[in-house]
């Protein structure tokens, strides 16, 4: 014969009762942040998410995670660009100068402006502006 343990109604109590239903979320997001985008960004995040079989909310916070973000460009790279254009107008000058004098004497000035212009776009690609600071 089977022996069977009689529960009493203080057992029954102290389990708790299964309710059903999904699972807990380890993680719950709590919090709420509001963007305002044109109805051509709002149709442009929803297709990519429907093209990765995502929900809205879900491919922005994928995207964040994953975004690659430049940073705006310092008051010295700001300075270093206005000296450029600066030598680009005067080389366009040169290059009139040449026209009107002939090549051979606005060589030497065209060398100088054009390496000025060499190591401008030197100092800028070796600031590396590529990596994510965040």
């Amino acid at each position: 014969m089977e022996a069977t343990k009689k529960i009493t109604d203080k057992q029954q109590i102290a389990q708790p009762k299964n309710k059903g239903g999904a699972p807990k979320k380890r993680v719950k997001r709590e919090l709420i942040i509001r963007i305002r985008m044109t109805a051509t960004e709002r149709f442009y995040v929803d297709n990519k998410a429907k093209t990765a079989g995502m929900r809205s909310s879900s491919w922005i916070r994928a995207a964040a995670k994953s975004a690659k973000v430049v940073p705006r460009l310092t008051d010295d790279e700001r300075r270093i660009l206005w000296m450029l254009a600066e030598l680009a107008n005067n080389l366009n000058q040169l290059t009139k100068l040449a026209h009107q004098r002939g090549l051979l004497t606005v060589v030497r000035d065209c060398s100088k402006i054009l390496n000025g212009i060499d190591i401008i776009l030197k100092h800028l690609n070796n600031n590396d502006r590529e990596t994510d600071h965040g």
